[in-house]
């Protein structure tokens, strides 16, 4: 399975988009930077040992990500900690960190479309509109009912 992490390695550099300059350096061609694992260099230098770290990374990141998703319904910063699952996995997998790039980027562009003045306008009238009717729907149970809670409603 490859993981993107070790992409320097695998085949000729030519196939991989990484040219060689004339100090020694390498530079990627397509304009995108190269994923490199963040796994410390004794890690890396064994095959075993860089697998285990992904594998255990992948856990790590599931287990948070599964708490975020659980946070959806339970009390808790739910997405917060899905987008820090997916940081995790971005550490040691290119596929999670273009994931993680294209989420950023994505809410980047719906905070500058809600600080558009049109539609902050929209959003501002929309919250009135919704407060005045939940208002009015508390004012009307009140009316009928007073401080009675709906389960304890005996006959109407």
């Amino acid at each position: 399975m490859n993981t993107g992490s070790d992409r320097g390695t695998q085949g000729s550099a030519a196939e991989s988009g990484v040219e060689s300059a004339a100090d020694g350096t390498t530079q990627q061609t397509t304009g995108e930077a190269q994923h490199v694992s963040k796994a410390p260099a004794f890690i890396k230098s064994r095959r075993s040992l860089h697998l285990s770290w992904q594998v255990g990374v992948f856990v790590v990141g599931l287990a948070v990500i599964g708490a975020g998703v659980a946070m959806l319904v339970l009390p808790g910063p739910g997405w917060v900690a899905i987008f820090a699952g997916l940081a995790i996995w971005a550490t040691e997998f290119a596929w999670a960190h273009l994931v993680l790039r294209w989420t950023k980027r994505k809410v980047t562009e719906a905070a500058q479309k809600a600080l558009d003045p049109k539609v902050r306008r929209r959003n501002l009238i929309l919250t009135g509109v919704g407060l005045v009717i939940a208002g009015a729907l508390i004012g009307f149970y009140l009316w009928k009912y007073g401080l009675t809670l709906p389960w304890n409603l005996k006959d109407q």
